[in-house]
């Protein structure tokens, strides 16, 4: 894997380049570049687009209605998940096309975003891939435009937005009932005050500091501090066992291991003596239960470092090199352990600025809310690097956000953006759909009306049609308008849905209240998102088009275009820690990601996920089938089923396994307890039931009927007999992250569910 590409000759332009450090023969070894600014960004597009035909040339027409017609039957009658809607096969574009594409919205203007100020340093680096903790990486940049901007550190992006944000909130949370402030200038002492403290309690260059907790102020402080103090964030998920915190512990060398409580810190004394290079924990909530040595509150631990001074504590960060690794994500592990993905300072400063650029994300104006999993690359992305490097304001959700406590969240914060994971969007349409199902006949169809104008707009404006149907005012503000400040999303710019598949009936849904959900793609391994979608870009089932800067190719392509999706640009990953075997497989001799997905480009650029590799079902008969598609489409058709995962590989035929929306506990568990969803479905199939487990003895005849009629559509449409699905069974309780099912963004662990539901499968095929 060894790079021989041709260093780029040193040119003379205001951003002065950096690549000549970096050439494997004439490399410019350890100098610093000194004041260079990184002032060029592209602002959001104008969402003013020109008028033009209902329908582009992607093959996708905007569904039209009589709107005119009083509540007519059309309007009432439609049926979100009939629209059926296909893309025509094409190639990528560039980004001005897509641009242009837009219908005259896509305007670019260059427009300064928060300034860096610095030395722009780079360890001496020959290869873009390291598996080494303490070895640099030659960055992947491009000669010209976006990717050519100077790299960064961490610290230096941080300290830009301390200079220009320095009294304005920079995070918030809620203490005994009331939001309590940090501004720019208190996060950054705060951050200095915790980085002192690893350096006396002996964290060492590029070892790790875990940190296994609830989002929180503390989590972003150890986060940030630990980089600054020279080690390697890494983030621990809250679900793991004391056996997976323990790799993750010992792989990264941590040194140190920030707890969030009582029930986190008995995981890492339970394994505390196979880590040898532990020397502290930090708890960072309530008291500790037992004292013992080296483990600390969060309030011993900050006055621990006062004996550091800041001249020691600057030498380490100046010390720093942008293209070095700072940060580990580990994967989720669904395939044997997780593996640690190396980002360097250069990784997540640019995706940070490229990212919140093609969002839109305005300086100085932003406010998101964190709920995700920060172990995950896609809260820390979004709700951590893009809110610093923009100067925005970042609120904790509470713990039992994903339990219920969210929306209550952001109806009080109201954010500017939203990053939601699919389930969390399915959540919100099972609570809306639930509550409209009660509402009188009279709003109902009032509601119907709405959304079919709803619909039509979205689609219009998909299609670059500036139109709206008639009657859109007065739908707006009867309906949407509400519904958005229902939700707490009436001042969010942009809405967006990541880290996992979504179905078309959920974004059709959404935009039928006129909020679309900007899709976007990415990995760990490329520091997040590759592709956006954004205001005036996006298509039904598309994930984007390719951040600015990046560059995405299709390898070995077949005859429909569906070719493995690669990634190159200055967010790709530096390797896994210690895995070079693992790092070459992912990275190819050139140093293109390969994303283990399927997928294909239309005529305008937009990218299509069509599968995944190693998910591919390989039947009996020899024949390859991507399994989301098939489940997705059942799931479409029968509203009753939560979750599905098809079942084939190998055999002589396809099943499922199903699962039946339900109530969750107040620990976020599923219960036996049908949804009022599920309830009303079996209501209309004139069944009583409202239990899964009765529907299940009693194989209630309407509901498995039901069922089947929507299987047999699918299986309608399929293009051979392998690709039907045969048989099925229902599975007495939901998939859950506490059950194992679900990974950390609710994205389906199908090795495990295939070996915790080995005797059902079996079952299916002997029968």
């Amino acid at each position: 894997m060894e790079n021989n590409t041709q260093s780029f000759p040193k040119v003379s332009s205001p951003l002065e380049d950096t690549r000549v450090l970096q050439g494997s023969k004439a490399q410019v070894n350890g100098i610093c570049l000194t004041s260079l600014t990184d002032c060029n960004s592209m602002n959001r597009m104008d969402s003013k687009v020109l008028e033009i035909s209902t329908t582009d040339d992607s093959g996708i027409d905007s569904p039209t209605i009589d709107a005119d017609a009083e509540l007519s039957e059309e309007v009432q009658g439609l049926s979100l998940s009939e629209l059926n809607l296909e893309c025509e096969d094409a190639f990528a574009g560039s980004f001005e096309e897509a641009v242009k594409a837009s219908g005259g919205a896509g305007k670019i203007t260059v427009e300064k975003s928060i300034p860096v100020v610095g030395d722009v340093c780079l360890a001496p680096a020959e290869q873009y891939w390291s598996t080494v903790r303490d070895k640099a990486v030659r960055l992947r940049m491009a000669e010209s435009g976006p990717g050519s901007e100077p790299p960064f550190t961490i610290h230096q992006m941080f300290q830009a937005t301390v200079d220009m944000f320095g009294d304005q909130a920079a995070l918030r949370w809620k203490k005994d009932g009331a939001w309590v402030t940090f501004t720019y200038k208190e996060y950054m002492q705060q951050c200095r005050t915790a980085a002192k403290s690893f350096l006396k309690l002996g964290l060492e260059r590029f070892h790790g500091v875990g940190i296994l907790g609830f989002n929180s102020p503390e989590w972003f402080i150890a986060n940030v501090a630990c980089i600054m103090a020279g080690g390697l964030s890494t983030g621990i998920y809250t679900t793991n066992s004391p056996e997976a915190c323990q790799h993750v512990a010992h792989n990264s060398k941590a040194n140190i291991v920030v707890v969030e409580n009582n029930k986190q810190l008995a995981k890492i004394l339970q394994v505390r003596d196979q880590l040898p290079h532990l020397k502290a924990i930090v708890q960072y909530k309530g008291e500790l239960e037992n004292k013992q040595p080296n483990v600390y509150t969060w309030a011993e631990f900050m006055k621990f470092g006062e004996e550091i001074s800041d001249a020691q504590l600057d030498e380490v960060i100046n010390s720093q090199k942008a293209n070095e690794c700072c940060s580990l994500i580990y994967t989720s592990g669904t395939t044997g352990n997780p593996k640690g993905v190396m980002l360097s300072h250069d990784n997540i400063t640019w995706i940070s600025n490229a990212g919140g650029t093609v969002a839109g994300v305005n300086v100085g104006e932003e406010i998101v809310v964190n709920y995700l999993p920060l172990s995950h690359v896609a809260a820390q992305v979004f709700d951590l690097w893009i809110s610093m490097k923009f100067g925005g304001i970042t609120y904790f959700a509470e713990p039992d956000a994903l339990k219920g406590s969210l929306v209550n969240t952001l109806r009080e914060v109201r954010p500017t953006a939203f990053l939601g994971v699919p389930r969390v969007w399915e959540k919100m349409q099972e609570g809306m759909q639930s509550a409209g199902a009660k509402s009188s006949v009279m709003k109902k169809k009032i509601a119907d009306w709405a959304k079919a104008i709803g619909l039509q707009t979205s689609y219009n404006s998909m299609n670059s049609d500036t139109s709206v149907p008639w009657g859109f005012m007065l739908a707006n503000n009867l309906v949407f308008k509400r519904v958005r400040a229902a939700l707490g999303l009436d001042r969010c710019k942009v809405c967006f849905t990541g880290a996992a598949p979504i179905t078309k009936d959920t974004l059709e849904y959404f935009m039928s209240l006129n909020i679309q959900l900007y899709e976007l793609y990415g990995m760990s391994e490329s520091t997040g998102p590759h592709t956006m979608s954004w205001p005036n870009n996006f298509h039904l089932m598309s994930c984007g088009k390719v951040i600015p800067g990046c560059r995405t190719k299709l390898d070995k392509p077949d005859a429909d275009g569906n070719g493995e999706v690669c990634f190159w640009g200055r967010n790709v990953f530096m390797g896994y820690l210690n895995m070079p075997d693992k790092t070459e497989e992912a990275l190819d001799s050139d140093g293109w990601l390969h994303s283990g997905d399927l997928g294909k480009h239309d005529q305008n650029g937009f990218l299509y996920i069509t599968g995944r590799i190693k998910e591919l079902i390989i039947t009996a008969g020899g024949e390859n089938i991507p399994p989301v598609l098939i489940e997705d489409a059942v799931k479409e058709e029968v509203s009753i089923i939560s979750n599905i995962m098809l079942v084939g590989d190998k055999r002589k035929f396809l099943s499922m396994l199903l699962t039946l929306k339900c109530k969750v506990d107040e620990n976020g568990e599923p219960t036996d307890e049908l949804s009022p969803l599920a309830v009303d479905f079996c209501q209309k199939h004139g069944v009583a039931a409202s239990k899964v487990s009765e529907i299940i003895n009693n194989k209630e005849p309407a509901i498995y009927k039901a069922i089947q009629d929507g299987v047999d559509k699918i299986n309608a449409k399929a293009t051979s007999n392998a690709q039907r699905v045969q048989k099925w069974t229902i599975l007495p309780r939901d998939f859950s992250i506490s059950g194992g099912e679900l990974g950390p963004t609710m994205k389906l662990k199908r090795p495990v569910v295939a070996k915790m539901y080995k005797e059902e499968i079996d079952k299916i095929y002997e029968e």
